[in-house]
């Protein structure tokens, strides 16, 4: 077989995974998992979201007590930093573009929902957390696996997955993003774009997980308030169109929306699917990322860090991807025809005065591609040091440096769309892991909040 009809062959497989991956099977994975945890947890993420946000928000300083390599807010700056990425911006415009304005309400549903799983996977992945090697507090559903099920083979196959994907997902498409970002908004050369992202990837990675915290901790706050701050400006500017934006949400996510303009059309099923996808995608709930580093966190339990999932999937779905619908339902941008950073662009230079909309859009893209990209990293190493050891962190280090500048400047799709399947594939061995823990899940969060450091109530 030749080199071409190989490459074919690969994307022929790839696609028709793919299509399972983040198809429906997967959506209904997750989504049954989400409500499973929801029922069972008893709404954890509705009841104590007011207490989430009191951990988060007002103990942003604070270093924790117990074991641990960084502060908690650090270790859930860094989640965030690698949830809140392209999606938010990008994968919001499409999922409106395919699904109509319904889509949106779909997205808040994953959020909903996700918010209890990201919560349970985290508590669970802080109860089997260890101290590698190097001294670095290490966990993620590999320890989990390895350590609740006695299923190290189950663990190496996540471990294997996040390793490969980080390069794809948190890697080369966000450094894409970048250098495209770059070259439309400023003409600015790809190798150019390449070069530097290196350098100031290399000046914080190389470092290991307490130099990443250091620069999520101040990046994560700045980069969201500076998104939030244009969107918000947009919907106050268009106040008087929120509310036909909102009916729109509501009838599209249960009748579809019929096509006008440029707009492809929907269905309900279509706006349910490119909703929740795009929502699952962004947040990564149930994909086991986000556990990786909140199992660094100085923290005296594993349910208080907990916590601090909830805020992550509330930030980046509730908030970012929400102002993101919203500006794009308010302008009248939706039905434009035009998808992804193009339609979210178009609708913040339409409601912003002069070039206010472009330059929101455009920082917004730099900041939370960079976040990702310098968050993944860390995801990435934890996947091939529990498989090599800490030998294996640096040079694994090294190489994430050279794939960004392939990113920035190729346009290497075929390992994209690989890095993207196997991205979803995590969630099968994570989600066995969680749902496995159960009983432990419910135990600790008993145990936490009847004690007196708990809330009240």
């Amino acid at each position: 077989m030749s080199g071409p009809d190989m490459i074919e062959t690969l994307q022929r497989i790839n696609t028709a995974v793919n299509g399972y991956v983040w198809g429906w099977p997967m959506i209904a994975l997750l989504m049954g998992v989400g409500l499973l945890l929801t029922i069972l947890t008893g709404a954890v993420q509705f009841r104590r979201l007011g207490f989430a946000l009191r951990e988060v928000l007002g103990k942003i300083t604070q270093r924790g007590g117990g074991e641990g390599s960084v502060r908690p807010f650090q270790a859930g700056a860094t989640a965030l930093a690698s949830t809140v990425g392209v999606g938010n911006i990008a994968g919001v415009a499409t999922a409106i573009f395919i699904g109509g304005p319904g889509a949106v309400f779909w997205l808040w549903v994953s959020g909903l929902l996700g918010m209890g799983t990201k919560y349970a996977e985290i508590v669970v992945a802080l109860h089997y957390r260890e101290v590698d090697g190097a001294g670095t507090m290490r966990g993620g559903a590999m320890y989990v696996l390895k350590k609740g099920l006695r299923l190290p083979w189950l663990g190496s196959i996540f471990a294997l997955l996040t390793a490969v994907a980080a390069f794809g997902i948190g890697n080369m498409v966000q450094a894409n993003s970048v250098a495209d970002a770059l070259r439309t908004t400023f003409g600015m050369s790809t190798w150019v774009t390449g070069i530097g992202l290196v350098v100031v990837t290399a000046m914080v990675i190389l470092g290991g997980i307490k130099s990443i915290a250091r620069v999520t901790e101040w990046m994560v706050p700045f980069m969201a308030l500076f998104y939030l701050g244009g969107g918000v400006a947009v919907l106050v500017l268009h106040a008087e169109q929120l509310p036909q934006a909102l009916g729109l949400i509501f009838s599209g996510a249960f009748s579809g929306t019929a096509a006008v303009g440029g707009f492809a059309g929907s269905t309900m099923m279509m706006a349910m699917r490119s909703g929740i996808a795009r929502g699952l995608f962004s947040n990564e709930a149930g994909l086991g990322s986000a556990p990786m580093v909140h199992a660094t966190a100085i923290t005296d339990h594993p349910v208080r860090q907990g916590m601090y999932g909830i805020f992550e999937v509330f930030v980046d779905t509730i908030l970012i991807c929400t102002v993101t619908g919203l500006v794009i339902m308010v302008t009248g941008t939706w039905n434009s025809g035009l998808t992804g950073a193009a339609l979210s662009i178009k609708a913040f230079e339409t409601g912003l005065p002069g070039l206010w909309g472009s330059y929101i859009v455009t920082g917004g893209l730099l900041l939370f591609a960079y976040s990702t990209l310098i968050g993944w990293s860390y995801y990435g190493e934890t996947g091939i040091v529990y498989l090599l050891g800490t030998k294996a962190a640096f040079p694994y280090r090294l190489a994430w440096l050279g794939f960004v500048y392939m990113g920035a400047t190729g346009s290497l799709h075929l390992i994209w769309d690989i890095a993207d399947t196997l991205n979803g594939l995590m969630a099968v061995p994570n989600l066995i892991g969680v749902l496995a823990s159960l009983p432990l899940l419910l135990r600790l969060q008993r145990e936490f909040f009847t004690r007196a450091s708990g809330p009240r109530g």
